[in-house]
């Protein structure tokens, strides 16, 4: 994550690094780019996009399913706009992994990767491999004066860069797009100081930086120098670019698409993430919050929950197909895991469940109008084989069209595989 005041004395421009030389050779080809929608805390299946109609009432909850524009293909009468947009988006029911801890669970889904023993759920950032944002901006790099990788309306704590550095670390629009007051505070330079002003620093810092290039220095010290130094002017074109300063400011939207999309927070982030991505943002990490349903599930899931995700999600599929995007933007709406199939009858909840649950995958290059794989009479199992996280990781990234054979590296030249032996969840292609 990076903070105001590192971005203000330069550092922020380590977000804007050049492309590998692989990535140089795919962005000729390739100008795709991810949007991650994570409902953290885990989103019921069972009773969102995998619902058992015919299973005993401890299981199959209070909800009904009814039709989308698919025939064959149903979903919760609480998600009335989506079911309208299946034809946009494919949902894969058969996801499983064994982890049913938050945090954990989140880097998994994040990185496709389980974390080691010595992961702390609770640090900022706490990746022990780098998120699908940070490899995305490491083989892409950026277009233009906005960051390659964004997340919004906070920071998730396993988005982050982990070997591969800060450089690689998103920008966080740490304000909630739905507030009247919102506005992203890192594009203002500090204390409002004039252009002149800021060329005369500028021209300072420049004559600094010849003097401390005459000193000895080590190797690694002097690839940490240059990687600041060559990209502090990306930094400063963040601050005075017209262009970035547009992409930011969700004013400019009419009152209808934001209507649209709603005004929630998740709305509102939904429509941010959509004029980032037109800007040339190469992902952006939308986190909402709270989806652990251990207590009221129904009552949260309808009431607070399902009608923002309807209006949010069901919009940006039908915006960005409206707008010639989707074949270049993948949508991943996904949580760590899925919930109980048998509800708790004394809290009206279900508890955590990763062994078998539902994501959705729209766009970017993909099969729509789909539903992948299935579960038994009770949602307790995946039948007929299951989709892993490393599964997820490759198919994003191959969709994505990242060479995912090749390694990364760390700061000290450490190989690491980018993916950890996933296949692509092949109906999708």
């Amino acid at each position: 994550m990076t903070s105001r005041r590192t971005f203000l004395k330069g550092g922020m421009a380590s977000l804007f690094l050049p492309m590998s030389s692989y990535a140089s050779e795919v962005a000729e080809a390739s100008d795709k780019s991810l949007i991650i929608v994570f409902l953290k805390g885990g989103p019921s299946s069972i009773d969102m996009f995998d619902m058992k109609p015919d299973a005993p009432l401890e299981y199959r909850g209070d909800f009904n399913p009814i039709s989308t524009c698919v025939p064959d293909i149903h979903i919760t009468e609480h998600l009335p706009l989506l079911a309208q947009q299946q034809d946009k988006f494919s949902i894969v029911r058969s996801m499983s992994h064994s982890d049913s801890n938050h945090g954990s669970g989140d880097h998994y889904m994040l990185t496709g990767y389980k974390p080691n023993p010595t992961f702390q759920s609770k640090q900022m950032p706490n990746n022990h491999n780098p998120s699908f944002g940070s490899i995305i901006s490491h083989e892409k790099g950026g277009i233009g004066s906005v960051p390659p990788y964004i997340c919004l309306p906070t920071m998730h704590r396993s988005g982050s860069s982990a070997y591969l550095g800060s450089s690689y670390a998103p920008f966080v629009i740490a304000a909630d797009p739905n507030s009247p007051s919102f506005s992203v505070p890192d594009l203002v330079p500090p204390f409002d100081l004039p252009d002149d002003r800021i060329a005369i620093r500028e021209k300072l810092r420049r004559q600094l930086s010849k003097f401390e290039g005459t000193k000895e220095v080590s190797v690694r010290a002097n690839r940490k120098a240059n990687s600041f130094n060559a990209f502090r002017e990306s930094a400063k074109t963040l601050m005075l670019s017209a262009e970035a300063k547009a992409a930011f400011d969700i004013d400019r939207e009419p009152a209808k698409i934001r209507e649209q999309y709603g005004r929630s927070t998740l709305g509102q982030s939904c429509l941010m993430a959509r004029r980032l991505i037109e800007a040339g943002v190469r992902c952006v990490t939308i986190q909402h919050t709270d989806w652990d349903t251990h207590d009221e599930n129904f009552r949260l899931l309808k009431d607070e929950l399902l009608p923002p995700l309807d209006s949010a999600i069901s919009t940006l599929f039908a915006d960005l197909e409206d707008r010639g995007l989707s074949d270049k933007t993948l949508v991943l709406v996904t949580g760590e895991f899925g919930r109980t199939p048998k509800i708790d009858g004394g809290a009206g909840g279900r508890g955590h469940f990763p062994a078998a649950f539902s994501l959705l995958l729209s766009g970017g290059g993909l099969n729509s109008g789909m539903c992948v794989g299935e579960t038994d009479r009770t949602g307790m199992s995946c039948v007929g084989g299951c989709y892993t996280p490393e599964d997820l990781a490759e198919t994003i990234l191959t969709s994505l069209d990242i060479n995912t054979h090749q390694e990364l590296h760390s700061a000290e030249g450490r190989p690491y595989g980018m993916v950890n032996g996933g296949k692509r969840i092949k109906e999708l292609f």
